[in-house]
């Protein structure tokens, strides 16, 4: 890890990734893709959660890991809200002719719809979803950030737009929480193996105690960091954690998980 002239973490250099990283490995796999966006192959079952390969509207201190005219195939793609560092319009278009279904929330399905001519599979809380063997359920997330300022009051921003997703593999649980504050549901969770742990120190982000607090209820997980390093803003705090933070406040700091976008983390 080191920090650049502006003061921001940055993230170990990009590994390329390659079709290899998308056949079956007999085993669970999870890759960050750089910002809140992460890959899961588990058995050969292809799942990326909030991809944003091309097309986005901040410069970037990462290579991008993989392009979508590089991507050999993907069983599903799921979206998480709306907000542009993890809904790109222009990466879900380019990957329609290689991804066999996109799920998401039921107001982005209609933007996808909309915006992109994408027939999104709109889902509640709580909903699950199958893709192969893997169960997906939609967990709850509170990240309405556009109640907070009247230039956004044009429509009613409800709290099921947003969500997290928990993905049971053959062989791991693994908690993608998304975007959130904390919520008193997310500390009475089936414990995971493994949680796409944003720590973001950001009011409509978790804040660093309660990220602390989070990953010390499940003590046993690994954290795999997320939403931190790629993004060149400098003064958003939403995109400019330190892993460090993490490593010196949670329960068990070997199981903190630093990835360079791109690389592997096999977890069986």
């Amino acid at each position: 890890m080191k920090m650049n002239e502006k003061g921001q973490m940055v993230a170990p250099a990009t590994c390329r990734m390659t079709a290899e990283d998308f056949e079956n490995k007999d085993g669970t796999s999870v890759y960050w893709l750089g910002g809140g966006g992460a890959m899961i192959n588990s058995q050969g079952t292809i799942i990326m959660i909030d991809p944003v390969l091309e097309g986005f509207d901040m410069p970037l201190l990462i290579d991008i890991p993989i392009l979508p005219q590089e991507v050999p195939e993907v069983d599903a793609v799921l979206v998480s809200h709306s907000d542009s560092d993890h809904y790109s319009r222009v990466t879900c278009k380019n990957l329609k002719s290689v991804c066999k279904a996109y799920h998401t929330t039921l107001y982005v399905a209609s933007l996808m719809k909309e915006e992109c001519d994408i027939d999104g599979n709109g889902h509640d809380i709580a909903e699950h979803i199958q893709v192969g063997e893997i169960d997906i359920e939609l967990t709850p997330a509170d990240h309405a950030w556009q109640r907070l300022y009247e230039s956004y009051n044009y429509r009613v921003w409800e709290d099921r737009e947003c969500c997290g997703f928990y993905l049971r593999t053959r062989d791991a649980k693994i908690w993608y929480v998304g975007d959130s504050r904390l919520m008193e549901c997310q500390l009475h969770m089936d414990s995971p193996d493994v949680i796409l742990f944003d720590f973001s120190d950001n009011y409509v982000h978790i804040g660093l105690e309660n990220a602390y607090k989070l990953a010390n209820t499940y003590p046993d997980a690994k954290l795999v960091l997320i939403h931190w390093g790629t993004i060149d803003a400098p003064n958003e705090k939403a995109f400019n954690g330190n892993p460090q933070n993490i490593i010196d406040h949670v329960v068990n700091p070997e199981r903190v998980i630093v990835l360079a976008p791109g690389q592997e983390y096999k977890i069986h």
